[in-house]
C-alpha cells in the first residue's frame, strides 16, 4: 500500500487533518518523521489502521482515555 500523506490520510479515514494532528500530539498516532529530502510526511498503513479504530471508537460511544487503553492493550 502507498504511503498517504496528511490530506490523503484524513480523507481516506473521515477524520479531519486537524484532528489528526490532534491525535498526534495526544500519543495515540505516532507522527511520522520529514523525509530528508524534504516534503510532507507519509503516513503508513498502521497509522490508518489506527485512525479507523479510533474513529469507530469515536463513533460508538467510547471516550478518547478508553480508546488510548485499549490502543494500549492492541499494542502488547
Amino acid at each position: 500500500m502507498k504511503p498517504f500523506t496528511i490530506g490523503k490520510a484524513a480523507k481516506a479515514t473521515g477524520v479531519g487533518v486537524e484532528t489528526i494532528r490532534f491525535y498526534e500530539r495526544r500519543g495515540l498516532i505516532s507522527q511520522p518523521k520529514r523525509p530528508v529530502s524534504g516534503g510532507a510526511r507519509d503516513y503508513g498503513p498502521e497509522v490508518i489502521d489506527r485512525l479507523q479504530f479510533i474513529r469507530q471508537g469515536k463513533e460508538i460511544g467510547f471516550s478518547l482515555s478508553e480508546i488510548s487503553e485499549l490502543l494500549a492493550l492492541r499494542d502488547e
